[in-house]
């Protein structure tokens, strides 16, 4: 009997210790501070920061930060300290762990505790980052009895060695000329002390502005108002350049910007140039820059009129007759007509120059022949006549004498 009551103590005592490692695994699977990453602890501090934040090695982080206690101790007339912890888990918590403490016990990492906890704000800045600062960072308050770790809320924080590229934002649906838009650039800013320099492609003396986020984290922009034209079509850059220990750190971002325009700089050209022989070919071509690209209309400058006498870029025909031709250049936008252009025919041409040649030849033989007539008739008509002599007849009778 005796041994009966033993045995029965003894297993009542085995099924008493399984009850209780039973509960034991059903209060850290539903305690809510178990599902928030605290285990078997019930969490008494809760922080709100981000939960993911980006900084650049030798630049500053500033990590907004606000918490609120839910254990019963806490006194906000007492001194209260707000702690760091760099941990994987809550739960690997050592001394060395501690890498601030607002009471200027610890400060390995230069941090500085520039909210004010008496208002619950526990806004930290980091200065001068280096890589070997990432990893999750936990929120801590010391108040006389109380030391609580907001263990639900880790950060993590990851640095940097190259900088963040800016991004550029357009607003407005469809981009046309003459449309007004806004175009923001816009760089992440975990330093707000020290501003990342912006500078585009755009005007230059576009003023900066830092921005606080709803989250508490900063955002540095610059943004321009522009009444779009065919000049902004095409890609817009933007560099972000950020101070750190030693130098700059920049980083760029390129977009493409459609812009549709009416045609621009239509003009016509002719080939062969020059005069042409009547029957020949010809080729007249149509050039315009527009967006969408333009369609093509010919005209030509007849005795009869305007009329229309192609549709396309380019237009070849067989000279029969010259005339003056133009094209026009249209896309949804609007249109552009070309300066004239004229197609000479060299037959007709050489025709009528020869005729005036001709008759300035013919004008200079006659001008000639004239003056040789003219000459020739002065000298026959004006010239002097010569006396005639009267012969000597000798006395015969005289001469017989002598």
């Amino acid at each position: 009997m005796l041994s009966e009551m033993k045995d029965h103590q003894s297993l009542m005592a085995a099924l008493s210790e399984n009850v209780l490692i039973v509960r034991m695994l059903l209060s850290v699977i539903f305690l809510p501070g178990a599902s928030a990453g605290c285990g078997a602890i019930t969490p008494v501090l809760f922080s709100t920061t981000p939960n993911f934040m980006e900084g650049l090695s030798g630049s500053c982080l500033q990590i907004p930060c606000s918490f609120n206690s839910t254990d019963p101790r806490y006194d906000i007339t007492r001194p209260i300290y707000g702690v760091w912890l760099k941990a994987t888990t809550a739960f690997n918590v050592t001394p060395s762990s501690v890498i601030f403490n607002s009471s200027k016990s610890v400060n390995i990492y230069q941090l500085e505790m520039i909210g004010n906890l008496t208002e619950k704000n526990c806004t930290t800045l980091f200065s001068d980052l280096n890589t070997s600062y990432t990893d999750r960072y936990f929120f801590r308050i010391e108040s006389g009895p109380v030391r609580a770790t907001a263990c639900a809320d880790p950060l993590q924080i990851t640095v940097k060695d190259s900088p963040w590229s800016p991004s550029i934002n357009i607003s407005g649906g469809d981009l046309k000329e003459h449309q007004s838009v806004t175009i923001t650039c816009s760089a992440l800013t975990p330093c707000p002390h020290s501003p990342p320099e912006l500078t585009w492609n755009l005007q230059q003396d576009s003023h900066r502005q830092t921005e606080k986020n709803t989250d508490g984290t900063f955002t540095t922009k610059i943004q321009e108002n522009i009444t779009l034209s065919d000049t902004h079509d095409g890609y817009i850059r933007c560099s972000a350049r950020y101070p750190v220990n030693g130098g700059n750190k920049t980083a760029e971002t390129a977009v493409t910007l459609s812009v549709s325009y009416a045609p621009r700089n239509t003009s016509a050209s002719i080939s062969p140039s020059g005069l042409v022989s009547a029957g020949s070919w010809v080729e007249l071509n149509c050039s315009s820059r527009a967006k969408p690209p333009a369609s093509f209309t010919w005209f030509w400058n007849s005795k009869h009129g305007t009329i229309n006498v192609s549709v396309g870029q380019v237009y070849s025909f067989n000279v029969t007759e010259g005339g003056e031709f133009y094209c026009l250049a249209t896309n949804d936008l609007g249109h552009q007509t070309s300066s004239v252009i004229r197609v000479s025919i060299k037959d007709n041409q050489v025709s009528g120059f020869t005729v005036h040649i001709i008759l300035k030849i013919l004008g200079i033989i006659m001008l000639y022949s004239t003056i040789i007539l003219l000459e020739c008739w002065f000298r026959f008509f004006k010239k002097p006549k010569m006396k005639t002599q009267e012969p000597t007849y000798v006395n015969s009778e005289m001469a017989k004498e002598s």
